[in-house]
């Protein structure tokens, strides 16, 4: 090595020790080594908390009643910290991966000292008694507070959560930035069971999307609707499912196992996709030969192109499951596929296919979702089975 470059050792003592002092001064108030940024013309800072810190140090300032203005923040939603809470434990027990996201806090600059160290990076200290207001964050904020006072406090005693500190004093400002934060938009149910945790429905209906033609790449994994040139949204698929299952369309189905429930699911499915008239074309057929006229004439056509009609088929799949073989019955299975599927059936007919009473509207038709009506359905297409 040459003498011009002295071991990397001699160029970057550790920061341990330019930190050290400062610890040592401040040893009665807390310190935190942080990260200076400026956004919107302010000053912020980033640290990063230990989990036993977070409930004496952070503090919520919801709104309560009917005034707003009480508080920097929303009043707290009933049980939200709860579902936080069940999800860290839930993983944590099961020694998986979780995360939750950055909270936001402010804080007068006067009530704490920032300790500047050159290139954006600080040392933050927070005296005893200095309370830092969460701007976003309060439910996540109790969550950690009641999982590090339980019995289970060990679980997440050993984490960190990183907090964006916003050097800010004025009232009116701190409930403009928590509104500002709540800008964004909600997030799809597709969207969300495509990014799910690969067990239960959420496993079957993604190993769905690939053994089944008529749902592989005709599928819109993230929207709330489909796109022109698809037919269904995995929301769709997922509902049938729980419904083919349980009979109950937001039935999680955590104990099922997804290889075994998909292998058999997605054959009954291939079975009655492939045999039923009115989906045969679209089920043979790949997205990239189906046409957008195809796709719209299925969707207007076939009521298997609906949501509502995959719920109805999850339904009448339920009659046709035996719980002590786990196995749907094939000769069920079979009426299913020649059953009429089309809108203009007698089947549907007032039940969730109704008359339009708007003038004004080219389709002579309206689509009924309800649970009242996807029940009268059912029934009418299992009296037409004779399996009443």
């Amino acid at each position: 090595m040459s003498d011009n470059n002295p071991p990397q050792s001699d160029l970057n003592p550790e920061l341990d020790e330019v930190l050290e002092p400062y610890f040592a001064k401040y040893h009665r108030q807390k310190c935190y080594p942080g990260l200076i940024f400026r956004q919107g013309k302010r000053k912020m800072v980033q640290i990063n908390i230990p989990a036993d810190d977070l409930p004496t140090l952070l503090q919520a300032k919801p709104s309560t009643g009917n005034d707003p203005d009480s508080g920097k923040n929303r009043p707290e939603v009933k049980g939200h910290a709860e579902e936080i809470k069940q999800y860290i434990l839930k993983r944590a027990r099961k020694g998986q991966p979780w995360i939750l996201g950055t909270l936001t806090a402010n804080v007068a600059p006067d009530k704490i000292d920032i300790i500047e160290l050159g290139r954006g990076i600080c040392l933050v200290i927070i005296p005893r008694g200095v309370k830092l207001d969460i701007t976003d964050g309060q439910h996540r904020k109790r969550a950690i507070h009641e999982l590090i006072e339980s019995a289970e406090g060990e679980l997440i005693g050993d984490n960190d959560f990183p907090i964006t500190l916003v050097l800010e004093e004025d009232f009116n400002q701190c409930q403009a930035d928590f509104r500002d934060m709540a800008q964004t938009r909600q997030l799809d149910q597709s969207l969300l069971l495509s990014f799910g945790e690969f067990e239960g429905r959420v496993g079957i209906t993604k190993s769905l999307l690939e053994k089944v033609p008529m749902f592989y790449n005709k599928t819109d994994r993230i929207k709330r609707s489909p796109d022109k040139k698809l037919i269904y949204t995995t929301n769709f698929i997922a509902r049938s499912v729980s419904c083919a299952f349980t009979d109950d369309p937001s039935n999680e189905l955590k104990d099922y196992d997804v290889a075994e429930a998909s292998d058999i699911l997605a054959s009954c499915l291939n079975k009655i996709f492939s045999e039923c008239t009115q989906t045969k074309y679209i089920f043979e057929t790949s997205i990239e030969k189906l046409t957008i006229e195809d796709v719209a004439k299925f969707k207007e056509y076939c009521i298997l192109g609906m949501s509502v009609g995959l719920e109805v088929l999850g339904r009448l799949l339920y009659c046709t499951y035996d719980t002590d073989s786990q196995d749907f019955k094939p000769e069920k299975v079979s009426q299913l596929a020649q059953l009429d599927w089309s809108r203009k059936s007698h089947l549907w007919d007032g039940n969730i296919i109704l008359p339009n009473q708007k003038q004004n509207d080219a389709k002579p038709y309206k689509i009924s979702q309800n649970a009242s009506a996807v029940k009268i359905a059912v029934g009418v297409a299992k009296a037409h089975q004779g399996w009443i």
